[in-house]
């Protein structure tokens, strides 16, 4: 009587494929980690740009309206926010700020002529690197002055 023995033919990975496979992924992970590791900084700059853009939109509609209305102290938009102009500009205050929309994602401390835009939970360290500034016009001839650092860093 003959006998054959069939072996049982298993289909898996042995235990050096998982290892390479586990080496490559590791290597793999190490060289991108630094490139998503700084997500969250490049996301606060957009941040403030847009910030930026909306301070800098609502300010030419509020002095467009100036321009047709020279004699204004203050417009209303929103349907009930009273904006005070000064020179023909918004004045540094809390309703440009929420004319803008910035009341939401921005904390926004307000000095006289001036107002500091930092995004909201921000890390203590980065306080003194990461915000924008809106200085009201000086004159009339002079428009107010929107500006990001050119060494803004909010990582």
């Amino acid at each position: 009587m003959n006998k054959h023995v069939k072996l049982a033919v298993h289909g898996g990975f042995t235990l050096i494929e998982l290892i390479v496979v586990i080496v490559i992924l590791g290597i793999l992970a190490a060289t991108a980690l630094p490139k998503f590791a700084s997500l969250s900084g490049d996301a606060r700059v957009a941040t403030l740009q847009a910030a930026k853009g909306s301070l800098v939109a609502t300010s030419t509609m509020l002095h467009g309206r100036s321009l047709i209305n020279p004699t204004a102290t203050a417009f209303t938009v929103e349907g009930n926010l009273s904006v005070p102009m000064i020179n023909g500009y918004p004045q540094a205050s809390v309703a440009l700020r929420d004319a803008a929309g910035l009341t939401a994602d921005f904390d926004v401390q307000q000095n006289g002529h001036w107002m500091r835009v930092v995004p909201k939970n921000l890390p203590a360290a980065l306080a003194d690197t990461c915000h924008m500034y809106y200085t009201q016009a000086a004159s009339a001839t002079t428009p107010p002055v929107i500006a990001m650092s050119d060494t803004v860093k909010c990582e």
